[in-house]
This record gives structure tokens, C-alpha cells and sequence, in this order.
């Protein structure tokens, strides 16, 4: 109690050379001076129930610019008042609105703080405003408005919140909803670790369905094809839409990213697009300038031309397919000569060749001989690879029916066939 006194006694004096103007604690600037004294004091000795009534009084008597700690201080006492009379739905509504004021009032004051106030604004807002959605989204436009890239990124996710509420409730129009999360998305830091959190809230959201995207997008797309933001937002929102990327609009939208900036990655990404729509000819193009690309590498470019291998097999195009596996064996030996083999056999080993009984069995002594060489290059593929054998060996010819085409087991043998060529050696079921 001696140091409150002594204090109200300090601050007296510093009155005294002010009393006769209104100054810097206004026109009243002893209570002023007086009651910002007791408080501060029961404030620094954590007595807050004493410190709220002398506050409150220099709330009211002194102008704003007497002291900024009245705010910042004031602030605390007031979010423990409101938990305290969680109970009281009115009194709290009441402290609710007191602590935003509060908060426009010490901004208006001090400018200079006007982003952290804002910031400290908006987290009071989710804390303490509850059940009122509208409000709560047009305080956050207010805040994010005024300060943009330096919004406290939580913000942008409770403002997705109380979005996701109104387009629910028929208050918002989706289009608004995307075009908010587009704007916050672009002022998240990437040091906040808020972008993840974001997008995720707004996939769970489902507010923006596919057909919504689409039917906002495609007329944009359309009038201005070249725009690159455009078409940037257009894949991102897509992208990360569940299943929203098996359509026209998609397709294009990375075809025209690719050609603004062409990369191995999006090239490749390009051929996994239109080979799940069956645009054959344009997967195949995509994925060779993948592989062509400088910045791919000889281990990669083993991988692109593996799975080009793969493709073109199941799309009929055989000798393409030969072609590139034997290009992903030369590239990386270590892990596709087996695979890669193996693949060759099977892709003999559906080929259908026509001519005489020889020449249209031909193709399983190639199938087997590759089967041999991807066994022996990687254990792990034997029981199939002798699976496959067993199969093939079954349409071996005969040793008379050979004879009868001057083909004899052991004899060398070129079997060409649907563009394919290979020497290969004979054998009969015997």
C-alpha cells in the first residue's frame, strides 16, 4: 500500500507542471494521472479483480493518448472478466463488444500498431465471438483487407471457417468462397506452415464441387485462353479438388501451363493426363519430350521410358514398346534389365503374327528367350517368368510338323513380324 501511495504522490508532482493545460492526460489530468497509477500498480502485482475498477476510471477520464499500456493491459482484464461471466450471455456479449472497441480505439490512436492490433483483434474475434458467422467473416474481410500479406495466418483459416458457414446457410455464393480462398492462399507465408492447413480445410470443405469449379472457370478460360494467373488458379483449384481432373477444362488449363513453361515434369504429367483419356498419340508425344527434356536425367529418363514401354504395350503398339524398354535396360541396367526384359517377353508373347504354322508360333521361342534373361538378371520375377515360359512352350510346334517346313531344333531362326524383328532359336514339343 506505502508503494501505491508513493506512486499517486509521483505522479501528483508531474501533474503539477501540467495543470494548467489540458496536455497529454486531458483536461482532467490529475485523476486521470491518479487512477492510471492505482491500477498499474494492482496490474503489476497481479492483483487484476483490484486493478478493473481503477482501470475502468481511467478509461473514462483519460484520452487515448495518456497511455497506450491502458489498452494493452486493459485487454487482459477484460478476456479474464469475460471468462469469468462465461454464464452471463448478455454481460459477456457486453465485454465482447468492450474489448473490440477497445481494439479500434488503441488502433486509431497509435496507427503505428494498427497491424498488430488487427491481428490481436482477429484472434479476440475467434476466441470470443461465437454462433454469429456473418459478423465474424465481415470483421476478418475488414482485417485481411486492411493488413494483406502481414494478416496472423490463422486469421486466413478462421475466416475460411465462418465462409464455409455461409455458403452453407445460402448467404455466400461459392464463387466468393473460391475467390477467398484463392486471395488468402496468395498471402500465406510459405515459413507459416498455413498453406497445407488451408487447402485442406478447403477440400473438407466441399463447397467448391468440381461442377462449381468448372462452371466458373471454363468461361474464363475461354475468353482469355494466355493468362497465365488464370490458368495457374485453374490447375491449382482442380488439382487439389477430388476428382476433378479428368476433364476437358483440366486438360487444357496444363496443356497451356506446359507450353507457357515446359518442363520434364509437367511434360510427363501431360502424358499420365491424356494416356487415362486414351489420347494415345499425345501421351506418346508428351512422354518423349519428357525424356528428350534437359532437365532429366539418364535415371529418370530410365523410368519415363519404362513406363512409355508399358503404355505402348497395352495400346498395341508393340514395336514402340520393345523399342523403349530396351532404352530403359541400356539406361539403367542395375534395375530395369530384368523388368524390362520381361516386358518384352510378354509383348512377344501376345503378338499375333500371321503366315504358316512356323511363322505364327515363332514369337513364343522370342517370348521365352526373353523371360530366360529377366529371370536370370532378377530372381524375384522366376515363378512368373516360369509361369509365362510354361504357357508359351505349349505352342511350341511339333517336331514333325517342324520337319515339314525344313525347321529343325537348334537351328537359328529371324522372326519378323507387326514392325518387331528378333533372331531367336527353334524348338519343338517333342
Amino acid at each position: 500500500m506505502k508503494r501505491l501511495a508513493l506512486a499517486v504522490l509521483t505522479l501528483a508532482m508531474m501533474v503539477s507542471t501540467n495543470v494548467y493545460g489540458q496536455g497529454k492526460y486531458g483536461r482532467d489530468s490529475a485523476e486521470c494521472i491518479k487512477y492510471l497509477s492505482y491500477y498499474t500498480e494492482y496490474y503489476k502485482q497481479k492483483n487484476y479483480d483490484e486493478a478493473l475498477p481503477s482501470w475502468r476510471k481511467a478509461y473514462k477520464l483519460c484520452p487515448p493518448t495518456a497511455s497506450e499500456n491502458m489498452f494493452v493491459q486493459g485487454s487482459t482484464l477484460l478476456r479474464r472478466l469475460i471468462q469469468q461471466n462465461a454464464n452471463n450471455a448478455a454481460y459477456r456479449d457486453a465485454l465482447v463488444d468492450s474489448l473490440m472497441t477497445l481494439h479500434d480505439t488503441r488502433m486509431q490512436a497509435y496507427p503505428r500498431r494498427a497491424v498488430s492490433v488487427l491481428n490481436t483483434k482477429g484472434l479476440d474475434i475467434h476466441n470470443y465471438i461465437k454462433g454469429n458467422p456473418e459478423a465474424v467473416y465481415k470483421m476478418y474481410e475488414e482485417i485481411i483487407g486492411a493488413n494483406k500479406g502481414e494478416t496472423d495466418s490463422n486469421l486466413f483459416l478462421f475466416e475460411l471457417d465462418a465462409a464455409t458457414e455461409l455458403v452453407q446457410a445460402g448467404k455466400l455464393d461459392p464463387e466468393q468462397f473460391i475467390n477467398i480462398y484463392q486471395r488468402n492462399l496468395e498471402y500465406i507465408k510459405p515459413e507459416d506452415g498455413k498453406k497445407e492447413e488451408l487447402e485442406a480445410l478447403f477440400i473438407t470443405s466441399k463447397v467448391a464441387s468440381c461442377e462449381n469449379l468448372l462452371e466458373l472457370f471454363t468461361p474464363r478460360f475461354n475468353a482469355s485462353p494466355n493468362d497465365a494467373t488464370l490458368i495457374s488458379n485453374i490447375v491449382k483449384m482442380l488439382s487439389i479438388t477430388e476428382g476433378c481432373q479428368n476433364n476437358d477444362l483440366y486438360l487444357k488449363a496444363v496443356t497451356a501451363m506446359h507450353a507457357n513453361e515446359p518442363s520434364a515434369t509437367s511434360a510427363y504429367y501431360l502424358f499420365k493426363l491424356n494416356s487415362s483419356r486414351g489420347n494415345n498419340a499425345e501421351a506418346v508425344r508428351y512422354m518423349e519430350e519428357a525424356i528428350n527434356s534437359a532437365d532429366s536425367d539418364a535415371k529418370t529418363d530410365a523410368q519415363y521410358n519404362y513406363e512409355l514401354a508399358v503404355f505402348c504395350s497395352k495400346a498395341n503398339m508393340n514395336a514402340k514398346g520393345i523399342d523403349c524398354a530396351r532404352k530403359a535396360i541400356e539406361l539403367d541396367a542395375e534395375n530395369y534389365t530384368g523388368k524390362g526384359n520381361f516386358l518384352i517377353g510378354t509383348i512377344w508373347g501376345s503378338t499375333v503374327c500371321s503366315g504358316n504354322e512356323i511363322e505364327r508360333r515363332a514369337p513364343y521361342w522370342v517370348a521365352v528367350d526373353y523371360l530366360q534373361r529377366a529371370k536370370a538378371a532378377d530372381p524375384t520375377l522366376t515363378d512368373d517368368a516360369n509361369r509365362l515360359i510354361g504357357q508359351y512352350a505349349a505352342y511350341f510346334p511339333q517336331t514333325a510338323e517342324a520337319f515339314m517346313y525344313d525347321v529343325t531344333d537348334g537351328q537359328s531362326y529371324t522372326v519378323s513380324c507387326g514392325g518387331m524383328r528378333a533372331t531367336t532359336t527353334v524348338r519343338t514339343q517333342k
